[in-house]
């Protein structure tokens, strides 16, 4: 904009330029009536020749104002200055969650669980308001240092899908890694539409790469159509089998296999996360060692006990799981899943604790040989199913049985003169 620009309908001053879409240029801005720093999201020209968009745009923005959530970046004011057409929102001092993910992903179990159960809670609230966000993206996702979370750009997308979708194509190249399937196809988002995005940024935070690529914007919509996602844990071994269940579900080709809303996805995450630190919570502390820096052996939730419905079937029929072989401690073993489902000793835990926020500390670590009471099989073989038990060893008898026998036996020997008296007197 030009110097002649730079106040918006004499209260907003434009201080410096944060960041540009297809859809919108941000602005740091200081609102002079009110004294504080805001964020002024100035729509581009392309978009504001359509009465039509502005129109729909404006009642989408007067609903996202009425949404008050700490997850959700809080809306001011909406306006017009000339031509220019702008949103004024709060400011948060943070980054996108896109950088982050480049600069230090994979991030750590927790740490991605963390941030993505904030994502639900905010596009989940707007669920039960009726909203949909329509293009949930890590871009759209600002994250502070201390990994604080809030969802932005709600209402844009939804109001620019439902007046230009030729537009909307042509503009906002990028958020296509992130679209479910039936808005690849040209359908209406709805909210199980969010939930599919949401597990493709968690997918991005855990391997630090997208599931489906394509050259072109084409290619990579038939993908989302067409292809079966990976599993998480082929890029990180780390990935736990049965978060992999999860995404699966979240990444399903038919929304009506998929969660819901957000809400009841970040439930999910919730339980399985309780109940991994649960379970790390029983291992006992090992001198020399700080159990908030190593990684404990516990047992993932199974999907029945978070009250997970029937995931579609995963395209690697033979799970990854981190066990440690005699040879290399660290190096994950491949086994069946009859193997996996009968294993009862403990597997290596996602869950952490607390992680640094660097490049070097946020990847998962990987398992910590731990000296307890507890020793793992020493081969695949031995972790049978239960329904095969091997034949209990005869009792053997301890010192005190053999005292007591004896003690009975001199009991019976000393009452036979008594016997033989009695019955004596009876013939007599």
């Amino acid at each position: 904009m030009s110097s002649q620009e730079t106040l918006l309908n004499g209260r907003y001053r434009l201080v410096a330029q944060q960041g540009s879409g297809g859809m919108a240029v941000i602005y740091k801005a200081t609102d002079l009536a009110l004294g504080r720093t805001v964020a002024v999201k100035i729509l581009r020209p392309s978009l504001t020749n359509d009465p039509e968009f502005l129109k729909r745009f404006r009642q989408e923005a007067r609903n996202v104002a009425n949404l008050s959530h700490p997850n959700i970046v809080t809306v001011h004011d909406v306006g017009q200055d000339g031509n220019t057409h702008y949103i004024v929102m709060e400011y948060i001092d943070g980054e996108d969650l896109k950088r982050l993910i480049r600069a230090e992903a994979p991030f750590s179990i927790d740490r991605s669980l963390s941030i993505i159960i904030k994502i639900c809670a905010g596009v989940g609230y707007a669920h039960r308001a009726g909203l949909v966000h329509a293009d949930v993206k890590p871009q759209n996702v600002l994250v502070t240092e201390t990994d604080n979370v809030k969802v932005t750009d709600f209402g844009i997308a939804q109001a620019l899908s439902a007046t230009q979708p030729l537009e909307r194509q042509r503009v906002v190249w990028g958020s296509p890694h992130y679209f479910s399937p039936e808005q690849a196809q040209g359908e209406s988002p709805t909210p199980a539409s969010d939930v599919y995005a949401i597990g493709i940024v968690l997918f991005e935070m855990l391997t630090g790469r997208l599931p489906f690529v394509g050259t072109d914007q084409q290619e990579l919509a038939m993908a989302h159509i067409r292809e079966t996602p990976p599993n998480a844990s082929d890029f990180n071994p780390n990935v736990p089998v049965h978060l992999d269940r999860i995404l699966q579900k979240v990444l399903s080709k038919e929304p009506a296999s998929r969660y819901r809303t957000a809400d009841q996805l970040g439930r999910i995450l919730i339980s399985y996360r309780r109940q991994g630190q649960s379970t790390t919570d029983e291992v006992p502390e090992v001198q020399g060692h700080d159990p908030a820096k190593d990684t404990a052996a516990t047992i993932p939730p199974s999907a029945d006990s978070i009250h997970l419905a029937p995931a579609p079937p995963i395209s690697d029929p033979s799970p990854m799981a981190t066990a440690p072989t005699l040879g290399n401690p660290q190096a994950p073993v491949r086994l069946s899943e009859s193997v996996t489902n009968a294993f009862t000793g403990p597997q290596t835990n996602a869950f952490t604790g607390p992680q640094p926020h660097s490049a070097a500390t946020s990847p998962g670590i990987p398992p910590v040989a731990v000296s307890h009471p507890y020793q793992p099989p020493r081969a695949p073989e031995v972790m049978i199913q239960s329904r095969y038990r091997a034949a209990e060893p005869p009792p053997q008898l301890d010192l005190v049985t053999l005292v007591l026998a004896f003690l009975a036996f001199i009991a019976v020997v000393l009452l036979i003169p008594l016997w033989i008296a009695v019955y004596q007197a009876w013939l007599g």
